[in-house]
């Protein structure tokens, strides 16, 4: 088992990283993993660097799957379905609470992991590997209910469903939310019966197999859940296998449509959590204290690096100075630095080139008119083993329009584009002015105007007096480019099985010929 690493800068240890006697910070190698175990490519000439943020060091080098590996990832998930499938809901679902149960038991060790190798602060790290654990439980659960339908036909006969696995399930991660999303996907998946392999993002790759361990350990089928590395030519060849039965992925709406069509070549089911340009709305008769709580959770939690962030914050004119003077002073306030360390509240983005990406949407932001209230910059930490990490500070935008490039685009960064309204009938029709649909909110203590805005809100997940609170036992997905299907919920059963119709004749056939 190989190990790779830079030099150690703190103090925690985990099982998953391990210190040399050259004091240095090693990921357990190799990353991918099926048939019960991880898996060496050997002398493979397609590796992949993978970089801690907080430094811009290399952790350890990822080696990508080409056909060969993503065709015996696949067979062994098949090996594995057709035990699964044949169990009873109940059997799955213990299976799936020790696994859940382990998870916790190793909540600090996946959370350190996380933050080391995704760059979110240790606190939210923590609340990922919770919400992957809930998730867990909560399809668990369910596994133990699915059930069909019986229907009383004329003269004694009757009809039945049987809700059915698909088979062999496809899972696509972004480097966002690594390990809770590599739970989203598999949990609802195996409670219904099916396999999974999954291939996480290139960037974050390191907790996906402990996930796939997790299972291992809990009782699990040998080769249930498997995890494949690479980047988008991996995916493609995931996509198209003939024996994947269903594809889930989360990711940018372009991946999305190409996955899209990946799959309708094999006229396969998918599930797409794509990406978002969400408003939220403040209207002069919210708890001001309260709504810069939420814009402050609907901007800035892990980095601005949300799908369902609400960055195009609408104002109501009369309370719009007095809003932009208290996010301000409280954006200023927010705690840069070491990802590991409890007091940090915003910890480095997660690659060098998407931090160039965000900085470089400020920079036309200002350009374009808009005017920086604070942040948007560079951002050294005072220790200096973090020179080199990709920090910046949170972004305040003032004197935005709706046509500019920073309101218009999803930036997926720590930048806040702040709108004054007038009126209800004008913030509705520029709110829902978007490609985009997957989340909005709203902030008033009128109850009939918070759901009447609500209604009329084109998006798939909104939020009244909150924003960004994603309980497992709700649905979570878009409307128009920000996806299909959803995700959490008892409803994702139905996108991860398939209904099968019996007819039962209990008398003579009456037949026409």
């Amino acid at each position: 088992m190989a190990l790779c690493g830079a030099p150690l800068r703190r103090a925690p240890l985990v099982a998953g990283v391990r210190r040399a006697s050259s004091g240095s910070l090693l990921i357990r190698e190799p990353l991918n993993y099926w048939r019960g175990g991880r898996v060496g490519l050997g002398a493979a000439e397609a590796t992949q660097a993978v970089y801690e943020p907080a430094t811009g060091r290399v952790l350890c080098r990822l080696q990508q799957c080409g056909a060969e590996e993503v065709d015996q990832a696949v067979q062994s998930a098949r090996s594995a379905f057709l035990a699964w499938s044949r169990m009873a809901g109940m059997e799955r679902a213990r299976v799936m609470l020790d696994a859940a149960r382990i998870v916790e038991m190793r909540r600090e060790e996946i959370a350190e992991l996380e933050a080391v190798n995704n760059g979110k602060s240790i606190t939210e790290a923590r609340l990922d590997v919770d919400s992957a654990r809930l998730c867990m439980e909560y399809y668990a659960g369910l596994s133990g209910t699915l059930a069909g339908q019986h229907v009383q036909l004329p003269g004694g006969s009757f009809a039945y469903t049987r809700r059915e696995p698909l088979g062999v399930c496809a899972g696509i991660g972004a480097w966002n939310y690594p390990f809770q999303i590599a739970a989203w996907k598999s949990a609802p998946a195996l409670a219904c019966g099916n396999s999974m392999v999954f291939k996480p993002s290139p960037v974050t790759p390191v907790t996906a197999v402990l996930l796939a361990e997790i299972y291992a350990q809990a009782g699990a089928p040998e080769g249930l859940y498997n995890v494949v590395q690479g980047g988008h030519q991996t995916g493609a060849l995931l996509c198209r296998h003939p024996s994947v039965a269903k594809v889930s992925f989360t990711g940018s709406v372009a991946t999305g449509q190409k996955i899209m069509a990946m799959a309708a070549t094999g006229v396969k089911p998918v599930t797409l959590e794509l990406g978002g340009k969400s408003p939220l709305i403040i209207f002069e008769d919210s708890d001001l204290e309260n709504a810069v709580r939420g814009s402050l959770m609907a901007n800035f939690l892990s980095q601005g690096q949300v799908c369902s962030n609400g960055t195009r914050v609408f104002v109501q004119r009369p309370v719009l100075s007095q809003f932009l003077e208290a996010v301000v002073r409280r954006t200023k306030a927010i705690r840069i630095g070491d990802p590991l360390l409890e007091e940090t509240r915003m910890g480095p983005l997660a690659s060098r080139p998407h931090l160039e990406r965000v900085l470089g949407f400020i920079s036309q932001a200002k350009e374009e008119g808009a005017r920086v209230l604070y942040g948007g910059e560079r951002y050294t930490p005072a220790d200096p083993t973090l020179k080199d990490g990709y920090f910046m500070t949170p972004c305040v935008l003032d004197n935005c329009t709706d046509d500019m490039t920073c309101v218009k685009e999803e930036i997926f960064g720590p930048v806040m584009s702040v709108l004054p309204f007038d009126t209800e009938e004008e913030v509705l029709r520029r709110a829902n002015d978007s490609i985009m649909g997957l989340a909005a909110g709203v902030f008033t203590r009128d109850v009939k105007r918070a759901h009447r805005v609500v209604e009329n809100l084109q998006a798939g997940t909104c939020f009244i007096n909150n924003y960004n609170i994603t309980p497992v036992e709700v649905p979570f997905g878009g409307y128009k480019a920000s996806g299909i299907g959803r995700e959490n919920g008892q409803v994702t059963a139905e996108f991860y099985s398939q209904l099968k119709t019996v007819v039962v004749e209990m008398g003579d056939v009456h037949s026409l010929f």
